[in-house]
């Protein structure tokens, strides 16, 4: 299973919408976007609808976004799956994430 990354930039503000599974072996592609797209970015948006399943690097990544943010803006995790939801839940990144 791969990994879809699908990127929407509207002046300062960057959707990125993710599907399929972001494990160890799909997670550099979310971390070269992180990377190379996040200038004059606002808002970062991270739609996970369609994402199925998040592995500790995949979660590394995440976390690395939302620190790359704090220092220029806003991250906000959209939709993501109830079994996302409980994973974020589990590791606390409900408490350092905004979701909805």
């Amino acid at each position: 299973m791969s990994l879809d990354i699908v990127k929407n930039r509207d002046g300062g503000v960057l959707e990125v919408v993710l599907s399929g599974r972001l494990d160890t072996n799909t997670s550099p592609d979310l971390e070269v976007v992180v990377k190379r797209e996040l200038d004059g970015v606002e808002e970062l948006v991270l739609d996970m609808a369609g994402l199925e399943y998040v592995s500790s690097a995949g979660l590394r990544v995440i976390l690395a976004a939302h620190k790359a943010m704090l220092a220029q803006g806003t991250m906000v995790v959209r939709s993501p799956r109830e079994e996302i939801r409980n994973i974020f839940d589990l590791t606390g990144f409900l408490d350092i994430l905004t979701v909805e």
